[in-house]
Order: structure tokens, then C-alpha cells, then sequence
């Protein structure tokens, strides 16, 4: 089954942490700087933790350079 959320990420947050708002989109928390795809890298394993899943089913589809993006989830 797979699954399309909107994410809102915050890079270099004291405190990591995944939460859902009340529209059904996802705030992410990452401590990774936003350079050379470390925030990025870092919400993919945070999602998957969340999720229940590998990392492998775990893809940014949108917005890569941006904070809010869009994920596919393969779950």
C-alpha cells in the first residue's frame, strides 16, 4: 500500500521528532544541517521509524531543496 504525505521540515532543531497536524500532514524535526542532503537523509530515517518501515520504502518525491516537501511511503 502506498501513501503520499506533505511534509514541513525544520533542520537543525534542538530535539528530533516526527508529529502529525491537524490537516494530516507531518511536521519533521531533524538535528542534520540542511547541507549536501543531511536534513534530507535524516527525515527519511525518522519517517521510516515512525512508520514502521525500511528506509528503502521511504521516498522524498518533491521538494528536495525546499522545507516542505512531499514523501511517498511504500508501506
Amino acid at each position: 500500500m502506498s501513501k503520499i504525505i506533505k511534509i514541513r521540515v525544520s533542520a537543525g532543531a534542538k530535539t528530533e521528532k516526527v508529529e502529525e497536524m491537524a490537516d494530516g500532514s507531518f511536521k519533521v524535526r531533524v538535528n542534520a544541517p540542511p547541507e549536501n542532503g543531511k536534513a534530507n537523509q535524516r527525515v527519511v530515517e525518522l519517517l521510516a521509524e515512525h512508520f514502521h518501515t525500511s528506509k528503502a520504502r521511504v521516498a522524498i518525491i518533491s521538494g528536495a531543496t525546499y522545507r516542505e516537501k512531499t514523501v511517498l511511503l511504500d508501506l
